[in-house]
Parts: structure tokens; sequence; C-alpha cells
């Protein structure tokens, strides 16, 4: 959602289309408002009262019986808000809010594109698996005792063998077909650096909200799938899921190099076969850690930082780590670099615009688990 002609927050200018929500109840309108806010505030609660009464003076967004203290006091008893400890924060969000967050995300981007998907992705295939089917297979050295046909092995030992001679070897077992589950581990880095809100373009806000709806999906979807968050600007460091909402932009280089080498040290401690890399950005790394410090340079693409950054691109090849990056950008020279980072990865680079970004990302993961599952 965009806001038009508010307070900018770290220096967006947002847009307001006041027919976007019409066909909600008034709640239903300012809590899609509220959350949106919510993303792009990370989580200045404060504030973001102070922008909905912008919107309100601007687009009469609350009703002369219905105004802010009302909708307050409302997501108060729906257990979103608590009073602030703070004397200076006056309301607090809450953990039923995050996971509210984490829900209409979801709901928002990757709803309507896996209406018809089958709960979990699975791959048939004859043998040990961690799900029974409804097909039936001759039963194999390996098969789980608990998928052998109690009825359909004994019918077939009396075809095999007859009433008289009764008897059940092993090749008169019959067994439900496994289905096998492909297990992935995926990181997903997110680049917080300045230039993610260059120009007055919001890059951040949509970037947490398709990492909320990728946990969402993986919560519901693919509950043994494991899913870790990386965010580097200047230096890399894991995130957990309950802070997305609240992550800020920072006044920061890009060093891609730490945010790619603590990706692979978080894979290296995963048991499972199948690795990812999930990478949005802009696409420029413009600093580097050299010895302790840091070397940084935003004009143009820097020899020095470009080689070191392809290199860990071939160590993720090296160690058959999936790599895709999602560029927020457009550049051309940009463009050309992430062509050439992405081979020396054997990855791939998708291109897309801020409102296509969390269907590019579902259909990666979701490809992603086809084609290693498939290997199995």
């Amino acid at each position: 959602m965009t806001f038009d002609k508010i307070p900018k927050i770290q220096g967006i200018q947002f847009f307001y289309d006041p027919g976007y929500l019409s066909n909600k109840s008034l709640y239903d309108r300012l809590l899609e408002i509220f959350r949106a806010l919510f993303i792009a505030s990370s989580g200045q609660v404060d504030a973001l009262f102070e922008w909905m009464n912008e919107l309100d003076k601007r687009f009469n967004i609350f009703e002369p019986n219905y105004g802010l203290p009302d909708f307050i006091e409302e997501l108060k008893r729906n257990g979103y808000l608590k009073e602030g400890i703070d004397p200076e924060i006056h309301y607090s969000p809450t953990k039923k809010l995050e996971l509210d967050l984490r829900k209409n995300a979801f709901e928002s981007i990757f709803g309507k594109l896996r209406k018809g998907l089958p709960g979990k992705h699975k791959l048939k295939k004859s043998g040990i698996g961690e799900e029974a089917s409804d097909s039936l297979k001759p039963f194999e050295y390996g098969d789980l005792f608990q998928n052998i046909q109690a009825f359909e092995s004994v019918k077939n030992a009396f075809i095999n063998h007859g009433s008289k001679s009764f008897r059940i070897e092993e090749s008169d077992l019959i067994s439900k077909e496994s289905i096998h589950e492909s297990q992935c581990s995926t990181v997903l880095m997110i680049d917080i650096s300045h230039s993610m809100i260059l120009y007055g373009e919001d890059r951040i806000s949509p970037a947490k909200k398709v990492a909320l709806a990728l946990a969402e999906m993986i919560h519901r979807y693919y509950p043994k799938d494991k899913l870790d968050f990386v965010v580097f600007g200047d230096e890399a460091w894991q995130i957990e899921l309950k802070d997305i909402p609240y992550l800020e932009v920072g006044p920061y280089h890009t060093n891609t190099v730490a945010g790619l080498n603590l990706a692979l040290e978080l894979l290296n401690k995963r048991k499972s076969s199948n690795k990812h890399i999930m990478m949005i950005t802009d696409g420029k790394p413009s600093c580097i850690k050299r010895g302790k410090e840091l070397y940084k340079n935003s004009f143009g693409l820097d020899r020095f930082i470009v080689s070191r950054t392809l290199a860990v691109a071939r160590k993720c090849r090296k160690q058959k780590i999936d790599l895709t990056t999602f560029m927020v950008a457009s550049d051309p020279y940009l463009v050309e670099f992430v062509e050439h980072f992405s081979k020396e990865a054997n990855g791939k680079a998708m291109y897309t615009n801020l409102e296509g970004l969390g269907e590019h990302i579902l259909i990666n993961y979701e490809n992603n688990k086809r084609k290693n599952g498939s290997k199995r």
C-alpha cells in the first residue's frame, strides 16, 4: 500500500490510494493501513499514529463516531497493542501482532499464488519415505514395517502358495508406496544498506514483508524446512524472525561478502542435503573487510571488492549451495555485474519490481524443492 503526501519515513515518500480498501469494513481498512505503516516505520507505533492522523486530515480515513482513539482501543482489545513501559513510548506491539503481520503478509503475497497447490511438496518414489500414499507396491527391503498391508499380503500369499501349504514369504508382502519429502535449509539475506531507500524508493519494506510471508509459508507447508535470516550492511549478522518488522536501513555500505560468508557458515551447520541462499539486494557490493578495517567505495564497482565478491560466489558453487539473487534495481552496469556474479556461483539472478518480488521468491523456493528433491 502507498500513502500520498504524508511525512516521509527514512526519506521515503509514500502515496495513498483511497479506493484500494473501499470494499472492507472501517476497522479492517484502518488495520490494513496500520500493518503497512508498522512495517514501513520499523515498529515505531507512536510515530505511526501521527502518520495516521496526517492521513485523516488529508483523506478522512476515520469517521465522526470512530476516530484514532477508538481504533487504538480496539487494537488493544484485540491483543495487538499493550501499554508501553517507557514513559516516552505510549504503546508497544504484542506477539499476537507480530504473528498477524506474518499471516497477513503470506495471504497478501502468496495466498492467491498457492491456491490449489498441495499442502506439502512431495516426491513419489518407491522405497523408504516419511509418509505413505494410497498406492501399493511389492515390499522392498528397507520399507517401513507400518506400511505393510496385512490383508493384501495374506491375499497375495494364498494366490502364490495356496491354502494347503499356506505361508508368507517376503515376496508376498505388499506395502504402501512411500512418499519422499525433500527438506531444505535456506538463508534469506536482506540488504539493509542506505541504497535500499535511496532516491525515495522504499525497497526495504517489501523485502521485510516478503521475509515474513516466506517464513509463514514454510511454517505452514514445509515445517521440517529450516529458514535463517541474515542482514548485511557494513557488516553482516543473523536476526530472528521476530526482528524482521523492526529492521531499519542504516547509513551502511553493502558488504555482500560478509553476508554470504555468514550464510555459508549457517548452512554448514545444517544437516539438510538441499541448501539455498536467497539474497534480496540492489546488487552493488561497496564494502569489504580488509584486515581489521572496512574498505569502502561507493563509486562504481571497485575491482578489489568485486574480485572478493566473485570469490565467495565460487565458494557457493564449490559447496553446491544454490544461490539466487533477487535484484530490486535495474541499472545496466549492476545487471551486468549480477549476471557475472551468478555465473560464478552457478546460481540465478531474478530482476523484479518491488510488487513482483514475493511472486518470484515463491516460485524460486518451489522450483528449488522440486529440482533438489528429484535428485534423491
